[in-house]
């Protein structure tokens, strides 16, 4: 097996991991912890478990209010996914398919509820008394940002880096395939 494809096969796991923990926490929030019926659950002073159904996409944005918006946006967000997940093949460097398959397995995950349900379930309340720094989330949307901050990184910095050892002469490929 080849470097690129171990890495690339190593993606998709890596996101298939994302979304079956992102699933089986909803399967808790909703199951055994009854979260919808409870509403919180104060779990330490800075972190509930708080019942939230969002029916928008990223910071509540573009909220489905029908159900023709319902089924766009599962479209809209499978074709995200379907177009991430090419990117993610078209890549060789873990680094930028670690990336990438943390945002699949996190759109997954939120695709399926807005399939299955009309929303996304979200639950992670972190928050400094009345101070959230976040929106409340879900694992998830977790995955998806730091998938994204991941991606954005290597945007800014590793590509520098490729650039200079082409200037001094060394083939990108052989910086790269250490990464």
């Amino acid at each position: 097996m080849t470097p690129v494809l171990r890495n690339r096969l190593l993606g998709v796991a890596i996101a298939l991991v994302i979304y079956v923990v992102d699933q089986w926490i909803k399967y808790l929030m909703v199951g055994p912890l009854q979260l919808r019926q409870r509403g919180v659950i104060e779990l330490i002073p800075i972190f509930d478990l708080r019942w939230t159904q969002n029916f928008g996409v990223s910071l509540g944005l573009f909220e489905a209010t029908s159900l023709e918006a319902r089924w766009m946006l599962v479209g809209v967000t499978a074709l995200i996914a379907l177009l991430v997940t090419i990117w993610m093949f078209r890549e060789e460097l873990f680094g930028d398919i670690l990336g990438l398959s943390l945002i699949l397995g996190g759109a997954l995950g939120n695709i399926k509820d807005r399939f299955d349900l009309g929303y996304v379930i979200d639950y992670a309340d972190l928050h400094f008394g009345d101070f959230r720094p976040f929106l409340i989330f879900n694992v998830a949307d977790a995955a998806i940002t730091i998938g994204v901050v991941i991606i954005l990184a290597r945007a800014f910095f590793m590509r520098d880096k490729e650039v200079d050892d082409l200037m001094d002469g060394k083939p990108a490929d052989a910086a790269e395939s250490n990464t």
